[in-house]
């Protein structure tokens, strides 16, 4: 039943396409401004920041930031906060779905509406910088690369409203142009910088965090004001099918008895999709504290002292904090054997160190807790050169950039609509 029910609702969603080209008649304001993440289903990454600080600087910009949201718990509590957001499905969302301009979102435009998206400028700001190789450039992925006509047709309707509708994408820096443009099959590619990373540098935006956010950032804040030097660190592995052999390589006994004797507080941030966050929930400890997997890392990467992860892409931001990285790769060769193929070699462009055994990993972490200055400035000038790399010799607070760059393609827009009418 359940089977049947998702097939007509794939397939049913065909119906829609009139409503997709009737909203090309309706006249866009380009004063308003429309925001969404992870298929509706979250407050998070790029969209959040840019849209929390156009917010918090509406008055000056002249802009109305809007958040379209699926799920109605976010409308509360951003309406709660003193900001503007409303459902997909409520007049008022249909309504500015139609009217909004500019669209920006972190995955696809069904993020806040696609079938009501006709005209509008759309701006696929991503979630981070790849390692790994993403979208067109994965030939893993089954829905990009077809191997017959059966699975072309098969995905003709997530091709029309996935695939197709983003005008420009979002990257940080020359360097990174060229992937996102193969990744993306486009020649628009805005190196204007990622709004999340305003948050790690700047004080420009004034964050907006759950009750579950500030109880967990409470709880770190209280271990490392009674463990001083920061011996926080925050494990953020990428999400994958061998990541359930992390259970295999740590003995979780031994592994807490290490960090209660070096005081380090190992804070555990999965990913949303993840299918180890009931396996650690499990076995959380006053030195073992478990993130929930749906809360924003970004407030959390400026606490720790040290960042853990594999192949997520998430350390390339924390390179701007210039803080250590150690690479947990435990399932390396299993990984790209079966999940993803790299942009770059691994062991050339992550500049930290690599534990792939727990004795390894402990060994690293030991040296961090014992506050070891070779350990810290080994890759110092290493984090520094890839940095430049991604984030370009000067970083720029992004926000700003990115909002001069979009008016200036909505005035270039403009201008070319009058000449093509005279």
């Amino acid at each position: 039943m359940y089977k049947l029910k998702e097939f007509f609702k794939y397939w049913g969603q065909l119906l829609l396409l009139p409503v997709y080209w009737l909203s090309f008649l309706f006249p866009r304001n380009k004063r308003i401004w429309l925001f969404g993440s992870t298929f509706g289903k979250r407050f998070a990454d790029n969209p959040k920041y840019l849209y929390l600080y156009m917010s918090q600087h509406k008055d000056s910009l002249k802009i109305r930031p809007v958040w379209i949201s699926h799920n109605k718990d976010i409308i509360r509590f951003l309406n709660k906060n003193g900001y503007e957001a409303y459902y997909y499905h409520s007049l008022k969302g249909i309504f500015l779905a139609l009217r909004g301009k500019v669209y920006l979102f972190d995955n696809y435009s069904k993020d806040i509406n696609f079938w009501q998206s006709g005209g509008a400028l759309k701006i696929n700001m991503w979630h981070g910088i790849p390692l790994k190789k993403i979208q067109a450039d994965n030939i893993f992925d089954k829905f990009r690369h077809p191997v017959n006509l059966f699975e072309k047709f098969k995905n003709f309707p997530r091709n029309l409203s996935d695939e197709k509708p983003h005008h420009y994408v979002l990257t940080t820096s020359g360097f990174l142009k060229n992937i996102f443009s193969s990744a993306f099959r486009t020649n628009n590619v805005l190196t204007s910088g990622y709004p999340r990373n305003d948050i790690l540098i700047s004080n420009n935006i004034n964050n907006l965090l759950s009750e579950k956010e500030k109880q967990q950032i409470s709880l770190i804040k209280k271990f490392t004001r009674k463990h001083p030097g920061n011996k926080m660190v925050l494990y953020m592995p990428t999400f994958r099918e061998s990541e359930l052999s992390f259970f295999n390589v740590i003995n979780i006994e031994t592994f807490q008895k290490f960090l209660k004797e070096n005081n380090i507080l190992f804070c555990v941030k999965l990913h949303p999709k993840s299918k180890l966050e009931e396996h650690f929930k499990k076995i959380k400890t006053n030195n073992i504290l478990v993130i929930d997997a749906s809360s924003d890392p970004y407030e959390f990467l400026n606490l720790s002292g040290m960042l853990i992860t594999d192949y997520s892409s998430i350390y390339f931001d924390y390179l701007l904090l210039n803080k250590p990285v150690l690479f947990f790769n435990y399932d390396l060769d299993k990984y790209l054997d079966n999940s993803r193929e790299l942009y770059f070699n691994y062991n050339e462009f992550t500049p930290g160190e690599k534990a792939a055994t727990q004795a390894e990993l402990q060994n690293a972490l030991l040296h961090f807790a014992s506050n070891s200055k070779s350990y810290c400035d080994n890759y110092k000038l290493y984090r520094n050169i890839i940095s430049e790399k991604v984030f370009g010799k000067k970083y720029r607070i992004a926000c700003p950039v990115l909002i001069n760059d979009i008016i200036h393609i909505l005035n270039h827009k403009i201008s070319q609509d009058r000449g093509a009418g005279r």
